[in-house]
């Protein structure tokens, strides 16, 4: 009877995986990359989705304001990193050093901002990296993050990469304008003859010496 029914229950454990393809190291990856997940989800909808994972660590990257820096202007930069399972890393427990390249760099070359990271309380992470930035002009840069585990800390030493695209700001464009109007000024100042110069000088000589001779003449 049935066989139709039959047939496809041969077919289904035909297709089953076999358990001995599941390995241990495997569940904990996944179970790592859902922690992650739902770390990531948790996040206000402002915050940035800029995630890498080094390791053992996942670290997410939000820049503020709105994750838009502008050249010349402070940004406040900031670091969620997460263990295998969920867990949170605060600064204390990570000897983390930032570096900021602008791109393209060769490699090798050194950094062109080494902020200090401190401690930061954002949202409901506590004591998490973050620093201060001030990116000097437009464009492309690269935000190198190291970390090694402090003492008493677990986990395995990272390294992350963010690209960041900084646009132009107020101040940028405020200095350029300044800059512009004084290399204006100079080429006005240079480029005047030793002619035009002099000659307002030698009118003023000569109205002194005719006022001078015509004291001179009314007193005799």
């Amino acid at each position: 009877m049935f066989p139709q029914l039959n047939r496809g229950k041969s077919l289904l454990s035909s297709a089953s995986i076999p358990t001995s393809l599941i390995n241990k190291g495997t569940i904990q990856y996944l179970l790592f990359l859902s922690c992650l997940a739902i770390s990531i989800t948790n996040l206000s909808p402002a915050a940035a989705h800029k995630v890498e994972v080094s390791g053992d660590v996942g670290g997410t990257l939000h820049i503020e304001p709105n994750d838009n820096p502008r050249a010349g202007e402070p940004s406040q930069a900031w670091f969620a990193l997460t263990r295998r399972g969920g867990k949170v890393i605060p600064l204390a427990q990570c000897n983390c050093q930032l570096a900021v390249y602008a791109e393209p760099y060769a490699a090798g070359e050194p950094a062109l901002l080494e902020p200090t990271l401190k401690p930061v309380a954002v949202e409901r992470y506590q004591g998490i990296p973050g620093a201060e930035i001030v990116f000097p002009k437009p464009g492309l840069y690269q935000l190198e993050l190291n970390g090694k585990p402090a003492s008493g800390a677990r986990f395995k030493p990272f390294e992350f990469k963010f690209e960041v695209t900084v646009a132009a700001g107020s101040t940028t464009n405020s200095r350029n304008i300044q800059n512009v109007n004084t290399d204006v000024a100079q080429n006005e100042n240079q480029s005047l003859p030793l002619w035009a110069i002099a000659l307002p000088i030698l009118g003023f000589i000569a109205i002194l010496f005719v006022a001078f001779r015509g004291m001179r003449g009314g007193s005799e």
